[in-house]
C-alpha cells in the first residue's frame, strides 16, 4: 500500500452519518412484515437495530420464515427501503457540504458500510458518486464491526496508510473498528447517546457541521502521533 504522508482521507459509515436512514428502514420493515401477514413494532425494530437483515427475519420471524424463504425476505425489504429512500432522500445536515470541503482540501474519500452494495449505490448517487474515490460493502468483508476489515479495505482501495485516515461513525462497534484499524475515531451523536461513545472515540460531535479539514487533519496527527 502506498504510504502518501501528503494524503489524508476519511472514510465515512453510511446509515446514520451520512444519510439519516432511521425511519425509511423501519417502514420498509413495516412494509415487508405486511406483506407477510406480520407487524414490526418500534421497539422490535430497536432492539435489532444494527443487525444484518437476515439475522433479524430469522430472529423475529424464524418460525414462519423457511430457510429458502430468508433471502427472498431479505431482497423484498432492501427493495422498500431503497424505494422510500429514493423518494425522499434524508441526507445529514452539513454532509453535503462537509464532504465538498474536504475533498476541495485535497482528502480522498470512502464510504466503510455493512449495507448491500445497492444501497451504498444509490446513497452515492444521491451526495454525488464524484465525491468518493471508493467504497467497501457487504459483499467486500467477511467480519462485521468492530472487526476493523471493513475499514482496513477501504484504506487499501484508496491507497491510503492506516494512520493517515480517519472514521465518522454513529455506533460505538464502528468506533471500536475504527480504533482497531489504527485510525482517528470521530463519533457522531444520534444512534447512540453521547456517554456510549466518548470512552473510545477520539473526538465526539452532535453534528456534521462541528467538522471541517483542518480540524479532522489536526486529529489524525494527534491520534497516530504524527
Amino acid at each position: 500500500m502506498e504510504n502518501n504522508s501528503k494524503t489524508n482521507a476519511v472514510i465515512f459509515d453510511m446509515d446514520g452519518v451520512l444519510v439519516d436512514s432511521y425511519q425509511a428502514h423501519f417502514e420498509s420493515w413495516r412494509q415487508t412484515a405486511r406483506q407477510h401477514d406480520l407487524d414490526m413494532t418500534e421497539q422490535q425494530f430497536a432492539a435489532t437495530f444494527g443487525r444484518t437483515t437476515r439475522e433479524i427475519i430469522t430472529a423475529l420471524w424464524g418460525d414462519s420464515v423457511s430457510g429458502d424463504a430468508v433471502g427472498l425476505w431479505d431482497d423484498q425489504k432492501e427493495l422498500a427501503y431503497r424505494r422510500i429512500l429514493d423518494a425522499d432522500f434524508p441526507e445529514m445536515a452539513g454532509a453535503h457540504e462537509l464532504l465538498s470541503a474536504l475533498r476541495t482540501a485535497g482528502f480522498k474519500l470512502a464510504i466503510g458500510s455493512s449495507g448491500p452494495p445497492e444501497n451504498v449505490k444509490l446513497v452515492l448517487e444521491h451526495l454525488g458518486t464524484e465525491l468518493f474515490s471508493a467504497a467497501v460493502t457487504a459483499r467486500d468483508v467477511t467480519h462485521g464491526k468492530p472487526h476493523p476489515e471493513v475499514f482496513l479495505k477501504a484504506a487499501a482501495k484508496l491507497e491510503i496508510s492506516p494512520d493517515h485516515c480517519a472514521v465518522v461513525e454513529d455506533a460505538p462497534a464502528g468506533i471500536q473498528a475504527a480504533r482497531r484499524a489504527g485510525m482517528a475515531a470521530i463519533a457522531l451523536t444520534g444512534t447512540a447517546p453521547r456517554e456510549k461513545l466518548q470512552a473510545e472515540a477520539h473526538l465526539v460531535i452532535d453534528s456534521l457541521d462541528e467538522l471541517s479539514p483542518e480540524i479532522i487533519a489536526s486529529l489524525i496527527n494527534r491520534s497516530t502521533g504524527q
